[in-house]
């Protein structure tokens, strides 16, 4: 990464904003700064899971399998609660399957239905890098529990809001 710039260019945006569009240059400087934010977390993530071999998406999908009640999941299932559409699924299954952290079979009462199976060495893999990953906060610990417990209710909101999820739902964040 570059040096720090001498100032904020989200701050200046929202300058630029309160001056042409003051309406909404906090809407402006909120999207922007969780885009950076995310990017901020992602190269962090990415570095924490580089040394296993790891992308988030094929973490997420070990660690998605490992969480199931027999370690295997339909692959529609797979995409469908780490909300991605089913050709990142299967490149990512591949991926993992190349390595043999995953194998694929068919459905025992349905053989049209592929179910994605976690091995003993995606287990292992998964537990190190979760490990690693816990150490290291998710790339936020410079927020404090009550912190990301706000940021996690404000978030849920705008997901709600879009549809992400049915109404409802458990919300482990409500006060």
């Amino acid at each position: 990464m570059s040096s720090p710039l001498p100032f904020d260019p989200i701050a200046e945006a929202h300058r630029q904003w309160c001056d042409r569009w003051p309406e909404r240059a906090e809407q402006m400087a909120t999207v922007t700064s969780v885009m950076r934010v995310q990017q901020l977390l992602l190269t962090e993530i990415d570095r924490v899971l580089r040394p296993y071999g790891l992308s988030f998406a094929s973490f997420e999908a070990l660690r998605l399998l490992a969480f199931s009640r027999k370690g295997e999941l339909p692959m529609g299932k797979v995409g469908e609660r780490l909300m991605v559409h089913p050709a990142s699924v299967t490149n990512t299954i591949d991926r993992l399957e190349q390595r043999s952290l995953v194998s694929r079979h068919a459905g025992a009462g349905d053989r049209r239905r592929v179910l994605a199976s976690i091995t003993d060495a995606g287990r292992e893999l998964v537990e190190q890098a979760t490990a690693a990953l816990n150490e290291a906060s998710f790339g936020v610990g410079a927020l404090d529990p009550d912190e990301t417990v706000a940021i996690n209710r404000l978030l849920r909101r705008l997901r709600a809001a879009a549809g992400d999820f049915a109404d409802g739902t458990h919300d482990p964040w409500s006060s």
